[in-house]
């Protein structure tokens, strides 16, 4: 408990630091993008750092089999999206200091 408490008066201390990082976190994340890959390469789908899809690539020997299309399309999309919320999880740890802000949310009650 007393851990908890040390680091919600540690963020309190640096909410006007953390807001203006937060400022510059979000333009990084909106000017990202993140590659994601099915089929080797066959399909690409780039998502920004919001979690956007930007764009889709796909060979065109896979419009001969639409099912395999759909697929890896799905495959690459989801691969896409999974990179950037890691890189928003690496921005945002790296913004808080590595505090755990989800133990503090359920100290102040479950806040999502």
């Amino acid at each position: 408990m007393f851990g908890q408490l040390g680091q919600l008066t540690n963020l309190l201390k640096n909410a006007g630091k953390i807001r203006e990082g937060m400022k510059d976190m979000q333009a990084r994340m909106a000017a990202a993008r993140h590659v994601g890959e099915a089929g080797g390469g066959q399909a690409r789908a780039v998502v920004d750092g919001t979690g956007d899809l930007v764009e889709v690539r796909v060979d065109p020997a896979l419009l001969a089999d639409k099912d395999l299309l759909e697929d890896l399309v799905c495959a690459a999309v989801r691969d896409g999206i999974r990179r950037s919320r890691e890189a928003a999880a690496r921005e945002m740890s790296e913004l808080t200091g590595g505090m755990d802000l989800g133990g503090m949310s359920k100290m102040l009650g479950g806040l999502p």
